[in-house]
Order: structure tokens, then sequence, then C-alpha cells
């Protein structure tokens, strides 16, 4: 019966060692991704007692975070090289997008064109007035391409995903 007991005891000690956290981007008004952690309540709890984040909020469970590279695609996006950045797929047509370009960070959003759920554009604008405006087209919810224009006169092909 001893023997019983201290396997119970170790099997709920392990349980509670391996209970961890999950983790959810929240996008600020920004457009910005942030990561928040929260810790996952224990087997059998009542849920009202382990609100979830954002409780009140649309949910974004679904949202698919994909990396999107530009190339250079004339002499003006040359002088920068590769850019890289990020869209969060809300997979509702819309996504939210932010790039790092020279020293700034464009933000903005991704929008599906009306009647075609693989075209789409995207907009992003910059602290220092800087913008930039994109067509592509997805091949999946994960994969697409696409071209970027940014107001500086530089081009570049997007490989968005994959």
């Amino acid at each position: 019966m001893k023997a019983i007991s201290l396997i119970a005891a170790a099997a709920s000690a392990s349980t509670l060692a391996l209970s961890g956290c999950y983790v959810v981007p929240v996008v600020d008004p920004q457009g910005n991704m942030q990561y928040q952690y929260y810790p996952l309540p224990p087997a059998g709890a009542s849920a009202a007692k382990y609100p979830t984040p954002n409780a009140g909020v649309p949910s974004h469970a679904s949202a698919i975070a994909l990396n999107v590279r530009l190339y250079p695609d004339n002499d003006v996006a040359s002088q920068t090289g590769v850019v890289n950045g990020t869209v969060l797929n809300m997979m509702n047509g819309k996504g939210r997008f932010q790039i790092q370009y020279g020293n700034e960070v464009l933000t903005g959003e991704t929008t599906r064109v009306s009647g075609d759920t693989r075209k789409g554009i995207a907009s992003a604008f910059g602290s220092s007035g800087s913008y930039m405006s994109c067509e592509y087209q997805m091949d999946t919810a994960r994969q697409g391409a696409g071209t970027c224009t940014f107001s500086n006169g530089a081009r570049y092909t997007a490989q968005i995903g994959g």
C-alpha cells in the first residue's frame, strides 16, 4: 500500500512539473506583434478560475504568422538588399504587416481583393513618412508571392511564407 502511495505522489509531482504555458500572439493598435505568455491551468481546473487572455476580444487562434522576404527588383532596391518582415494572416481575408526597412519599422495591413480569395494588397507606413504598397497572390494560406513598391522608388519581389 505504501508503494502505491509513493507512485501516486510521484505521478502528481510529475504532472505539476510538466504543466507549462502557452504563447499568444497579440497585435497592438500600431500593428506590432507582441507575444504574451499565459500559464496553462491544471488539468480539470475550472475555466472561470483561469480566464483566457484578451477576454471579449475576437480570437486569433487560427491566425498564422508568416515570414516575408523582399528581393530587390531595381537599382534603388539593390542598394538596400533583401528586406525581411512578417505578416500575421488572420485567416479572414485580413492581416497585419510589419517590415524593417533601413532604420525604420513600417507597419500596416493586408487585405484580400473583393471577389478573389487569393489576390490581395498590403500597405505599410513608417514614423518618418516612408510608405510601401504591395500586390500579392497566395497559393495557400501559408505561401504566396507579389511585388512591393516603396516611397523612395525601390521595387521588390515578395516571397511570403514557404
